[in-house]
C-alpha cells in the first residue's frame, strides 16, 4: 500500500500538465493497480504497483549453480515468494476511430517505453555430504532483483456514456540487472476508471 501512494503523490505533481486521471485494474504479467495520466495531447505517463510472475526453474538453478553456498552443495530446488514489481512508463497515443470508421467512443492505439523492477526471494533446497552421514539436507534464502526498461504496444477503447476504458497490450522486458540481457515476454488486459476531467 505505501508503494502505491507514493507513485500516487508522485503523480500529483503532474496535475499542472492534465485534469483527466485514470485509475484501475491489470490483469496478465505482470498484474496490479495502474495509474495513467496524459501529460500532453498525445502522450501519456503510467505507474504500475503489482505482482509479477516468477522466472523459470532453470532460471533460478543457473543462480545457484553459478552462486552456490558451498562448494560442495547439490542443487534440489527453490520455492519462490513475493514477486513484488513496479513500472513506470510513457506513451506516444493516437485515435484509431477514423481508421476503423467507430462513432461511438473512442478507440485508441499506443506504443511507449519505460522502466520496470521486480523483485522475489527464493528459498533454495540443497544437500551436501556428510562424513559417516550420507547427505544432510539445507536450505537458504536469497532476494533476487531484476531491473531493466521494457517495450510495449496496446490498444484501449473508451466508452462514450462510462467513464471506463478497457485495454490490452503486449510488451518485452529486458533485464539490465541482475542477469543482463535475459528478456521476458508479457501481456496484460484490465479496465481504468476515468476521472478529474
Amino acid at each position: 500500500m505505501k508503494y502505491l501512494v507514493f507513485f500516487l503523490v508522485t503523480f500529483s505533481g503532474f496535475s499542472a500538465f492534465s485534469q483527466e486521471y485514470e485509475l484501475g485494474l491489470r490483469l496478465g504479467e505482470p498484474y496490479g493497480v495502474t495509474f495513467k495520466t496524459a501529460l500532453f495531447d498525445t502522450y501519456i505517463l503510467e505507474a504500475i504497483i503489482g505482482r509479477g510472475s516468477p522466472n523459470s526453474g532453470n532460471y533460478y538453478r543457473r543462480s545457484f549453480e553459478n552462486n552456490p553456498p558451498l562448494s560442495s552443495a547439490i542443487y534440489e530446488g527453490q520455492q519462490v515468494a513475493g514477486a513484488f514489481s513496479a513500472q513506470l512508463r510513457m506513451a506516444y497515443e493516437q485515435s484509431l476511430n477514423a481508421d476503423f470508421e467507430i462513432t461511438e467512443g473512442n478507440l485508441i492505439g499506443y506504443a511507449g517505453a519505460g522502466v520496470q523492477v521486480r523483485s522475489t526471494t527464493i528459498t533454495y533446497f540443497y544437500r551436501t555430504p556428510a562424513a559417516g552421514e550420507g547427505v544432510s539436507a539445507r536450505t537458504e534464502s536469497r532476494g533476487n532483483a531484476d531491473f531493466g526498461p521494457e517495450g510495449f504496444i496496446g490498444s484501449a477503447y473508451y466508452f462514450e456514456e462510462l467513464p471506463l476504458g478497457v485495454f490490452a497490450e503486449l510488451g518485452l522486458f529486458m533485464e539490465l540487472l541482475d542477469r543482463f540481457g535475459h528478456l521476458k515476454v508479457q501481456g496484460a488486459i484490465g479496465a481504468r476508471y476515468v476521472f478529474g476531467k
